[in-house]
């Protein structure tokens, strides 16, 4: 069957569809239908089914015959180890962990928060959550002590589970004295905390409160799988709101389960016995989808990487991963893949590798650039899939369907519509614009299986969010447009089309232009103010190691491409070099805030940003080209 035989099919018949991957599961009770709309806008998929996440995630594989089978592979460069887990021991030490957490009074429907680095047991503590029908809500191990108290509070976990510590290269990230801040400023208290010590760090233990991993599973009798209603929630996942306090992304069980089965073969074309690498964070919505549940529901062997692209030692590490582990498909963002080429612009580690068991190279997370993808491509020989979605829809809005029927790349496009998205592209009325025009991206109601029903314990908000911009519609945040053959290409969020002088332009195919530029490793554009324009945009450029061009050389190339390239209308005059862009530790750059630096705003210092530090230069490179304006 073609793509747009599947695609055309997802959206004539959206049960009919749904019903018949849904077969792919293993249910308790089986759903009724797929589709229950009478609460529109708020839509639900396969209420009324009895199903547990755990038991397709891991068991129904060991009854099945693959016990035997890697589940997970643990590779840290950090600790210089690495070691496996079958699918037979993941079922026992999930079944361990979760008979402890219900000898401790947890149960159905009760929170359990989850703060840990990139180790299995972080893995495990989501499966045993998800065994007891438990709902629970990862924090990127790590996040400062009042973001954590935050959503504590939201949430109101009965448990936290946590690990004593995170590694970084060259220091461990002390986990306990953060929990314990977040604990002490929390209005909600847990009933305890579970700790796993690292031998990196053993942490203090608070009596009464706290009980060390291993020591509380101790003789207690293993839980099997509880099932659960399609709707229940398979987990809460915070994601940064415009107003400081996080939207707590809900994601349905049996939505999830069938979407993310669908995807492991539509998509990222896997499936059981087969390899998959998503290096990115269990913290993140990656790890949840493609670290966590997706790869062990389809069966495959997933990794977890604790490290770095580059300096872990160094920028062969990821080719290392691959070669060793025999990954098939592997995910990433581009801004690991940047840090990489910067690093080593010729390629020169991948000679050390063979990786001939990768197939796909799938990136996602922002917009991957096309001088990027270019050199990926090139680099590795094999695809390079760029693809777009959100915490929000948990998997792909856009993508090539490589399990399905490979389409031709168009370098810059994340390709076309997953099954199940009507994406439109909407003028500022809410009204779809011709193909080729740059406008709002939303998805036509209802959203596929898989995607938030809403946020937790904050309809309003999610209506607010979402719904009541353009009616009938999901609105994604994301501005761009949609070409002749349908292929998507998202140019920024809605937030970063700048008005120069009345003109919208969108800053990502600035970046693009700047990007191309042989000695740029990497770039970023915002638009500050300007009393005669509205807005002008601002260029950041990072150059590649080994450039030996003067920095003023090369702004001055950037301004002349920009200039070639888009027109004179951009106004394209400003940029400055500089050693770092300011990121969230998931890899976005933060444009919002360096914006508000440009125009001498107040701005609060983001919870997730990578190092605070880089603020600072970046403030220095603005002021030496005369920003903010005095």
């Amino acid at each position: 069957m073609s793509y747009a035989d599947v695609y055309r099919r997802s959206i004539d018949d959206p049960e009919g569809f749904w019903m018949e991957q849904a077969q792919a599961i293993d249910w308790v009770a089986p759903p009724s239908k797929a589709l229950f709309g009478d609460n529109a806008p708020l839509y639900e998929w396969f209420k009324d089914a009895r199903v547990n996440t755990c038991w397709n995630a891991v068991d129904r594989h060991v009854e099945a015959g693959r016990g035997d089978q890697l589940a997970i592979i643990h590779d840290s460069p950090i600790t210089h180890s690495t070691k496996g887990i079958t699918y037979r021991e993941l079922r026992d030490r999930v079944a361990s962990l979760a008979g402890a957490l219900r000898a401790k009074g947890v149960e159905k429907g009760d929170r359990v928060i989850i703060y840990m680095p990139m180790i299995p047991e972080a893995l495990e503590a989501m499966l045993a959550c998800a065994r007891l029908g438990a709902v629970h809500s990862v924090v990127f191990g790590g996040f400062a002590a009042h973001e954590l108290a935050v959503r504590i509070d939201d949430c109101q976990p009965k448990a936290i589970i946590a690990a004593s510590c995170g590694l970084e290269p060259g220091r461990v990230v002390h986990y306990k004295p953060l929990l314990d801040g977040a604990i002490e400023a929390a209005r909600h208290k847990p009933d305890f905390t579970v700790i796993f010590q690292r031998e990196q760090e053993v942490a203090k233990l608070t009596e009464g409160r706290d009980v060390a991993w291993h020591t509380f599973q101790y003789g207690v009798e293993p839980a099997e799988c509880v099932p659960v209603s399609g709707d229940h929630p398979a987990y809460i996942l915070y994601t940064s709101g415009t107003t400081g306090q996080p939207k707590g992304v809900v994601r349905p069980t049996a939505g999830h389960l069938v979407a993310l089965n669908w995807s492991m073969k539509g998509l990222y074309n896997v499936e059981a016995g087969d390899v998959f690498w998503a290096a990115s964070d269990v913290g993140w919505v990656v790890g949840h989808s493609y670290i966590c549940y997706g790869p062990l529901i389809a069966g495959c062997t997933t990794i977890v990487f604790e490290g770095k692209p580059v300096g872990t030692p160094d920028a062969g590490t990821f080719w290392r991963v691959i070669q060793n582990h025999k990954v098939k498909s592997f995910f990433t963002a581009p801004t690991a893949l940047r840090a990489i080429k910067r690093e080593d612009p010729n390629g020169e580690f991948l000679k050390d590798y063979n990786l001939k068991n990768l197939q796909t190279l799938y990136l996602a997370g922002e917009r991957a650039d096309p001088a990027t993808v270019e050199w990926a491509q090139e680099k590795l020989g094999v695809p390079v899939v760029d693809h777009w979605w959100q915490t929000e829809t948990g998997w792909a809005i856009a993508g090539n369907p490589m399990g399905i029927e490979p389409l031709p790349v168009k370098v810059g496009s994340p390709t076309v519509a997953m099954p199940g998205y009507d994406v439109q592209v909407l003028d500022e009325g809410g009204h779809p614009l011709p193909r080729g025009e740059l406008g709002a991206i939303a998805i036509k109601l209802p959203l596929p299986p898989g995607t938030l029903p809403t946020l937790w314990n904050a309809e309003a908000r999610f209506r607010k969010s979402y719904l009541d911009h353009f009616p009938g519609y999901y609105e994604t945040g994301d501005a761009g447009y949609v070409d002749a053959d349908g292929y998507i290409y998202i140019m920024a969020r809605t937030d970063d089309v700048i008005n120069v002088a009345g003109h919208r332009l969108s800053t990502g195919a600035m970046e693009e232009v700047l990007a191309a530029h042989p000695d740029v490793g990497e770039c970023a554009v915002i638009g500050v103010s300007d009393p005669l324009k509205g807005q002008l945009p601002m260029g950041f450029l990072c150059l590649n190691k080994g450039s030996n061009r003067a920095a003023e050389d090369v702004v001055r190339d950037c301004v002349a491409l920009v200039r070639d390239q888009i027109g004179p209308v951009a106004a394209f005059k400003l940029a400055c070099v500089v050693d770092r862009l300011p990121k969230t530790r998931s890899g976005k750059i933060l444009r919002a805030t360096m914006v508000k630096i440009a125009d001498g705003e107040d701005f609060k210092m983001p919870a997730t940003i990578d190092d605070p530090a880089i603020l600072d230069e970046i403030a220095e490179a603005l002021k030496a080209v005369g920003y903010p304006k005095r």
